[in-house]
């Protein structure tokens, strides 16, 4: 599910005060929601005792690969790295299928060589479920010792790894797909710039060339498909010469959307495989509520964007360009559509047998699991664990069977901890960008309102004299491009309004305007 990523940029001795304001209230907001700052101690003593044994040894169960040229592709200065991947054209492998085109090689970090089944790192993962994101830094799902080293794919070490062979053919289609414990080791680091640099020099011969190959066309079977990859622009707080506070967008680029093509299609193996045998654990997003769509309509129109009423949302999104500023603000108000997704696991202990039929996730318009970010997400290390069984021949171990019933109530209880998390941010930084600038006018579009129902339910609950029987919404302002709570008689929905910033805080993460 794509989320939104803001980033605090490191301010100059001369910043204003704001800045400071901006970390006191992230500060505070984990301190609220109990954000841990560390690791136990018992957890940390474990992850330290478990690197200790060398798990990159090939042998019995563990092939040696490290001959395959992997890379890895991330952002700059990432050290948990959960991937590597390396393309070739098929070269007639004997058990290759005929018609196939491409062999996309792509290791996942072991993370089950390292944490052990009910152990104290395995206990504190279970309580955090994801790694939370924040401008101003990351909480871990797993100590660093583990995810920025010895489980990380970092480049010139021997890595323990899933390492995926799935076969395409001519059209990006899947024809195989495998999955065994390996050894291996990523020949290099590269951020998001240079991976796209090396594509567009295209020297002869480099094996990342097939990256845009491949990409474009799972981009095709994609939309074949009816689904819809959203690229999120990552979002950066700056403070401005004139000590103001804006909010910039990095731009994403083509690889970017190339490199998710391969995690996707991993994903989409893994569920197949799942299928197959009996067991495991699909990412499940059903359609857009239309609602939702109409919302997301309105929200174009403050922004500017042509949106036919005849044209579907997923021919819309491949012609937006994240470089522009009001499309990378739609892009994220589109996040919105992505609500509702969950996880549906199958065939564990107790259960009963049988695959769910109403599984598929909505924009990616197939079935999928989550399996290739095990050193962020907790789900991925039991959905590796059961592919790599299924694909040995194996019995899935006995622990993740045990686990498989309860994991989607323990990734919905971290999940929404995670997305409250991110809004809570998100309130943040909006108050950050108005700060100051109370008493002005805006302009914008009610894109939500209450109807008659809430509003009575809601005049029960406060003081009516106090509520003065406003109307409350939500605006999106055009520039800069911020959705808030509004208040105002019969605000008009779907309508160019002006709208009066009545409040800013930071401190306490609130915005407020009103209409009329």
């Amino acid at each position: 599910m794509p989320a939104r990523h803001l980033r605090l940029a490191r301010p100059e001795p001369s910043a204003p005060s704001t800045t400071a304001l901006v970390t006191d209230a992230l500060a505070a907001l984990r301190r609220e929601m109990e954000v841990p700052e560390s690791f136990p101690d018992g957890v940390l003593a474990e992850a330290e005792e478990v690197v200790r044994e060398d798990r990159a040894v090939p042998g019995p169960g563990r092939v040696d690969l490290r001959d395959v040229p992997f890379v890895t592709i991330d952002p700059p200065g990432s050290m948990d790295l959960d991937q590597a991947l390396h393309l070739e054209r098929a070269g007639g492998a004997p058990d290759d299928p005929a018609g196939a085109a491409f062999v996309v090689h792509y290791a996942i970090a072991d993370v089950g060589a390292f944490v052990v089944p009910g152990g104290a790192i395995d206990a504190e993962v279970h309580e955090r479920g994801t790694t939370l994101y924040a401008p101003d830094g990351r909480t871990p799902l797993h100590p660093a010792v583990l995810s920025e080293g010895a489980a990380s794919l970092l480049p010139g070490e021997d890595r323990p790894a899933a390492a995926w062979r799935v076969v395409l053919d001519a059209r990006g289609e899947i024809l195989d797909a495998t999955v065994r414990r390996a050894v291996v080791r990523s020949t290099q680091r590269l951020t998001y710039d240079e991976a796209q640099a090396r594509i567009e020099a295209g020297v002869p011969g480099d094996a990342l060339l097939l990256l845009r190959e491949v990409g474009e066309l799972r981009l095709a079977r994609e939309r074949e498909r009816g689904g819809v990859s959203l690229e999120v622009p990552e979002q950066e707080i700056v403070t401005r010469d004139d000590g103001s506070f804006g909010l910039e967008f990095r731009s994403t680029l083509p690889a970017e959307a190339w490199n998710a093509q391969v995690s996707l299609l991993t994903g989409i193996a893994a569920a197949r495989i799942m299928r197959a045998g009996g067991v495991g654990v699909f990412r499940a997003l059903p359609e857009a509520d239309p609602r939702d769509l109409a919302r997301l309509r309105r929200t174009a129109r403050a922004l500017g964007i042509d949106w036919p009423r005849e044209t579907p949302y997923a021919e819309l999104v491949p012609t937006l360009d994240s470089r522009v500023p009001r499309h990378a603000a739609f892009l994220n108000e589109a996040t919105s559509l992505f609500r509702g997704a969950s996880y549906e696991a199958f065939g564990g202990t107790g259960q009963e047998p049988g695959v769910p039929d109403d599984a598929a996730h909505a924009a990616i318009g197939a079935e999928y699991a989550h399996v290739t970010a095990p050193l962020r997400r907790l789900v991925d290390r039991y959905g590796t664990e059961v592919c790599l069984a299924l694909c040995a021949g194996e019995d899935v171990p006995r622990w993740v069977l045990d686990a498989l019933p309860s994991l989607p109530r323990t990734m919905a209880r971290t999940g929404q901890r995670a997305s409250a998390y991110e809004r809570a941010i998100v309130d943040v930084v909006e108050a950050a960008l108005l700060t100051g600038r109370e008493g002005e006018e805006f302009d914008g579009v009610v894109v939500d309102v209450e109807d008659d129902r809430e509003r009575a339910r809601r005049l029960e609950r406060e003081d009516a004299d106090e509520a003065g029987g406003a109307q409350r919404g939500q605006v999106v302002l055009a520039d800069p491009a911020v959705r808030a709570p509004v208040e105002g008689t019969d605000l008009p929905l779907g309508d160019p309004v002006r709208a009066t910033l009545r409040e800013a805080s930071v401190p306490g993460r609130r915005v407020r305007f009103t209409v009329g």
